[in-house]
C-alpha cells in the first residue's frame, strides 16, 4: 500500500476526490434548478452523478491495476520470450528479424497498365512539376 503514497498517487487521490464532489455539488445544483422548473436541469441532475461513478471507477481500476502490477511482476519470473536468444551466461537477447522483401516488378509485368490510370498518374507529375499552377491550366 506504500506505492499509493507517493506525490503522483496523492495528487490522483486529491484529483478524484476533487472532481467527485465537484461533480455531486453540480448534481444537487441542477437537482435545485429542476425543482424551480427547469426541465432540462433534470437531465443535468442525473449525469453529474454518473461522471462522478465514472471518475471513481477509473481511479478503482488504476489502484487494481498499480497493485496488481508490481504483484503480478514480483510472483511471475520473466521468461525470455520464445523468439530470442539466450547467451552462454543465460542472458537473454532478441532475435533480429530481418523484413521480407517483395519484388513488384513482377507482379507490374503481369497487369496490363490502366489507361486512365496512366493518365492520372501524368496529371499528378506534371501537377508536382508546375507546384503553382492550378488544375485548370493542365495542357492535357
Amino acid at each position: 500500500m506504500k506505492r499509493l503514497w507517493t506525490p503522483a498517487w496523492i495528487a490522483r487521490h486529491v484529483a478524484m476526490v476533487v472532481l467527485v464532489v465537484g461533480f455531486l455539488a453540480l448534481g444537487w445544483w441542477q437537482i435545485s434548478r429542476a425543482a424551480s422548473g427547469n426541465t432540462l436541469s433534470w437531465a443535468y441532475a442525473v449525469e453529474w452523478p454518473i461522471f462522478a461513478g465514472f471518475v471513481v471507477f477509473v481511479w478503482w481500476r488504476e489502484v487494481r491495476h498499480a497493485l496488481r502490477g508490481r504483484d503480478a511482476a514480483a510472483a511471475e519470473p520473466t521468461a525470455p520470450p520464445s523468439d530470442s536468444v539466450t547467451l552462454g551466461d543465460g542472458t537473454p537477447v532478441p532475435a533480429v528479424r530481418r523484413p521480407v522483401r517483395v519484388s513488384r516488378a513482377s507482379a507490374a509485368a503481369e497487369a496490363p497498365e490502366d489507361a486512365d490510370l496512366a493518365a492520372y498518374n501524368r496529371y499528378l507529375t506534371w501537377l508536382n512539376a508546375n507546384p503553382g499552377a492550378r488544375p485548370g491550366d493542365y495542357p492535357g
